[in-house]
């Protein structure tokens, strides 16, 4: 292996003194003044935030966070000029599948950390060793503790090609693989998909994103499938959800100001989206503690990347999924999720779908939000393509 194409260990370490910076900014804090609605329509609650903040300065322990990181393989590798940071966790039982698992915004390799165990001993998890993976979990370009791009063009697209390198450089392609992504994650592996790159045998997406302007267009049988994702984007449209979306993916830098400077201001950015996209009856802690929270905040908080990962907004136009797909695609929606396609969407592009389902709970980050249903929907795809 050449130098260009070194592996190298990696520990997570983070300075006391970047932590006290942290406690000194948060005693620091100007408030603005309370909303003048009673829900969370004008965004996060002053209460809500101001409980989550004095959690985090007199109860969260960041050195947890760090041990559970510190428990896993962790790597970094450069390619095409970006070091790269990822989770590389191999199964003990002979014949497991190597999966890529790629996250979204605001996630992070944290994502996973219900469903690591479970895919790599699935015998000690209600499995057999044929359920077993090899789990490569990389941060995405920009994303905590991945390098910073210094150009432009690091899409989907382009990141799709350093994950096949990445598996290559793992010894993978010659034995082949899978991937799974949700959110910038399903892109990616739609990506994948589409370019299948050596040793790639299949994927599975737990997001799936259309333009429903365009795929109206052509008549369809299953106008209620139709009319649920049309009405989901229209509502995504008249509530404020793509307002984030809009400011990252056009003014990515001006947003990073107040993201880099002021922990509130960053904890309240994802705060928010933890709320609204995942499955809930109003209760974010219902889904998420308060430290799994703050564990993926701290990661962007720590590695100073929300204007870097906002970034990935700005790179990635269109926001679609609809890649012609020739190898074998699985599709799971969990029903709090933002996204939605009728089956039919979904055959347009990917003509071998071997696994689709819709589940009876979750949302968006569904491998956190429930992760035994997550691996369940992994077996049975996995099943269904050797």
């Amino acid at each position: 292996m050449s130098t260009h194409d070194t592996i190298s260990p990696f520990k997570l370490s983070i300075t006391q003194a970047v932590l006290d910076d942290l406690q000194l900014r948060l005693r620091l804090t100007r408030w603005p003044d309370k909303e003048t609605v009673t829900d969370w329509s004008q965004g996060v609650p002053l209460a809500a935030i101001q409980e989550l903040c004095e959690y985090w300065q007199t109860k969260y322990d960041w050195r947890r966070c760090e041990e559970l990181l510190n428990s896993y393989p962790q790597f970094t590798t450069t390619i095409d000029g970006v070091e790269f940071y990822f989770l590389h966790i191999r199964s003990k039982h002979e014949g497991a599948l190597p999966m890529l698992v790629t996250h979204g915004w605001p996630g992070s390799v944290l994502e996973f950390r219900h469903v690591i165990d479970m895919l790599v001993d699935p015998k000690a998890h209600g499995g057999s060793s044929k359920d077993a993976f090899h789990l490569v979990v990389p941060a995405l370009p920009g994303y905590a503790f991945s390098s910073k791009p210094t150009e432009t063009g690091w899409n989907y697209k382009r990141t799709a090609r350093a994950w096949a390198v990445l598996m290559d450089r793992l010894s993978y392609a010659d034995s082949g693989w899978v991937a799974q992504g949700g959110d910038w994650g399903s892109h990616i592996t739609a990506s994948l998909g589409h370019q299948a790159p050596k040793g790639l045998k299949s994927v599975h997406m737990n997001s799936v994103y259309f333009e429903p302007e365009k795929e109206v267009q052509i008549p369809a049988h299953d106008k209620k499938g139709e009319e649920r994702a049309v009405h989901l984007d229209h509502r995504r449209e008249t509530t404020g959800y793509r307002g984030y979306s809009l400011q990252q993916s056009t003014r990515p830098q001006t947003v990073g100001y107040g993201l880099a400077d002021s922990p509130v201001g960053q904890a309240s950015w994802i705060y928010e989206k933890f709320r609204d996209w995942s499955h809930h009856n109003g209760d974010a802690e219902k889904v998420f503690s308060k430290d799994e929270m703050l564990d993926t905040i701290m990661l962007y908080w720590l590695s100073n990347s929300g204007t870097s990962s906002a970034r990935s907004y700005w790179e990635n136009q269109p926001n679609t999924t609809a890649w012609k797909i020739d190898i074998p695609v699985g599709v799971s929606w969990f029903p709090g999720d933002t996204s939605y396609a009728p089956k039919e969407w979904c055959e347009r592009y990917s003509k071998n779908i071997v696994h689709l389902r819709e589940t009876e709970r979750g949302g968006h980050f569904a491998a956190w939000e429930q992760p035994d249903l997550f691996v369940a929907e992994i077996r049975e795809w996995r099943s269904k393509i050797e």
